[in-house]
C-alpha cells in the first residue's frame, strides 16, 4: 500500500464540545503521522473554496455557516493507505450511517454537525492539502 497524505479537519462542533483530543488521539492510534496542524477560524473565502464541488447543492450554504461558525484544527497525516482508512476511522458522513467504533459512530450527534472531515480520493487531498497549509507548513 502506498504512503498517502490526508487532510483532516476537526470542524467547529467537536471543537466546541472539546473532541480534538479524543479524535486526533484516535488518529495517532491508527498509525498516523501528523505532518501539519493549525487552528484557525476560517474564513468564507476559503469555505467556499473547500466545498466548491457542492456549490450547485442546496445545501452548500449551511457547509459554508458550518465550518466558518467556530474554530477548525487543520491537520495533515501521513500513513500508508491513509485516505481510505482514515474515511474507515472516521466513519459514515451520516452519524446515523456511521459504524459504533468509527469517530461519528461513537462521538457525532446529527448532520450536519459530524465533527470531522477527511479527504475521499488522492486528487482530493492533493488539492485540500494545498487550500489549507503551504509548502512550508508541511514537516
Amino acid at each position: 500500500m502506498a504512503v498517502e497524505r490526508s487532510l483532516v479537519l476537526i470542524k467547529p462542533d467537536a471543537m466546541a464540545r472539546r473532541l480534538a483530543g479524543e479524535i486526533l488521539g484516535r488518529i495517532e492510534q491508527r498509525g498516523f503521522l501528523l505532518r501539519a496542524g493549525k487552528l484557525i477560524r476560517v474564513d468564507r473565502e476559503l469555505g467556499e473554496t473547500h466545498y466548491a464541488e457542492h456549490k450547485e447543492k442546496p445545501f452548500f450554504g449551511e457547509l459554508v455557516r458550518f465550518i466558518t461558525s467556530g474554530p477548525t484544527l487543520a491537520l495533515v497525516v501521513e500513513g500508508e493507505g491513509a485516505i481510505t482508512t482514515l474515511r474507515k476511522t472516521i466513519g459514515a458522513t451520516n452519524p446515523a450511517d456511521a459504524e459504533p467504533g468509527s469517530i461519528r459512530g461513537d462521538l457525532a450527534l446529527a448532520m450536519p454537525d459530524n465533527l470531522v472531515h477527511g479527504s475521499d480520493s488522492p486528487q482530493s487531498a492533493q488539492r485540500e492539502i494545498a487550500l489549507w497549509f503551504t509548502d512550508d507548513e508541511l514537516v
